[in-house]
């Protein structure tokens, strides 16, 4: 019987995760307009449904019929295999993720999560990070100049803001002793939210998060004034669109792990925390929208400047200050 529930179980958050999490990625690029257009003083999506709401709805049904182009000059397999590869390593890191706390149906215990691992946080970081070959394999296989650069941007964008995201979360995790997320929850039940002790890790893991998932001012890998739209210049229809939608996913992975890790989660998993720990997830979606509308881009001499100058020796810092106060 354990087993039975254990995979209805399973097959239901894996439901939710594709399912809902699919949805709200398009919901939230009707969002990401109309917060725009709010902090420009215009309307933005306003003609299809009422104020706009089937904007996503039209959208899905235009990637879906418009032609898919494939460039003759092309290599054709990996051109083709490269945007499914985002979306599908964005899924698979949100089964790490408790998208919110334990619940009880019908007397049995509903578990939100899928990878119920003690090395939960290296296994979703792990997987958002495969997602890098994505935009590299597409913008190296397109047979376009623009493509090929947003490609290179990629490898020197990514990998450099993996190494910050890793060590950014170091310090927390040497404060809690456990790689599980749901460690990292409880710990912060008893000894308060971690910003507060770890404040300098939090900028560090937000900043690396914004590189990470292509957002301004970040967003070099399809920066349009210089390289058209970068890796995915050459690409239409539905396999455009499964770049955004792994991009989108990615957003909300990285709002989930920063409440998670240093806002308290979804402490004791009460009602009243559930509702708070969405809210909270809910506004740091919402920064990454202000952050567009506020943000000018950055050069990527400056963005190389930016992580290996300053954000690099300010993690290492707070590491080893964090191992003296752990130490003694």
């Amino acid at each position: 019987m354990e087993l039975d529930v254990f995979i209805i179980q399973t097959l239901i958050n894996v439901l939710i995760i594709l399912g809902v999490f699919s949805a709200l990625a398009g919901f939230t690029t009707y969002l990401e307009r109309k917060v725009l257009a709010f902090m420009q003083r215009r309307l933005g999506p306003m003609y299809v449904g009422p104020y706009g709401l089937l904007q996503v709805l039209a959208d899905g049904i235009k990637l879906f019929t418009k032609e898919d182009i494939v460039p003759t000059n092309s290599i054709q397999t990996v051109f083709k295999l490269a945007p499914v590869i985002l979306p599908a390593s964005a899924f698979i890191a949100f089964a790490g993720v408790p998208f919110l706390p334990d619940m009880e149906i019908f007397g049995v215990t509903f578990q939100p999560l899928i990878v119920d691992s003690n090395a939960g946080i290296l296994f979703v970081l792990g997987m958002m990070a495969v997602g890098m070959f994505s935009p590299l394999l597409a913008g190296l296989s397109s047979g376009n100049k623009w493509s090929l650069l947003g490609g290179a941007r990629t490898a020197i964008q990514l990998l450099s803001f993996e190494v910050i995201t890793g060590l950014s979360v170091l310090a927390p995790l040497m404060l809690v002793g456990s790689l599980s997320l749901i460690d990292i929850n409880n710990y912060q039940i008893e000894n308060g939210w971690l910003i507060w002790q770890q404040p300098i890790a939090f900028f560090l893991f937000l900043i690396a998060g914004y590189a990470e998932t292509n957002r301004t001012p970040f967003d070099l890998l399809e920066h349009e004034a210089e390289v058209v739209s970068g890796y995915a210049t050459e690409y239409s229809g539905m396999r455009w669109g499964l770049f955004f939608i792994g991009e989108y996913v990615n957003m909300y992975i990285v709002a989930f792990l920063t409440v998670l890790i240093f806002f308290g989660g979804f402490g004791e998993g009460t009602f009243v925390d559930g509702l708070l720990y969405l809210a909270k997830v809910f506004f740091f979606i919402f920064l990454f929208l202000w952050t567009r509308a506020a943000w000018p881009h950055l050069r990527p001499d400056q963005l190389m400047w930016l992580t290996w100058k300053v954000l690099m020796p300010l993690a290492v810092v707070n590491i080893v200050i964090t191992g003296l106060v752990v130490m003694f």
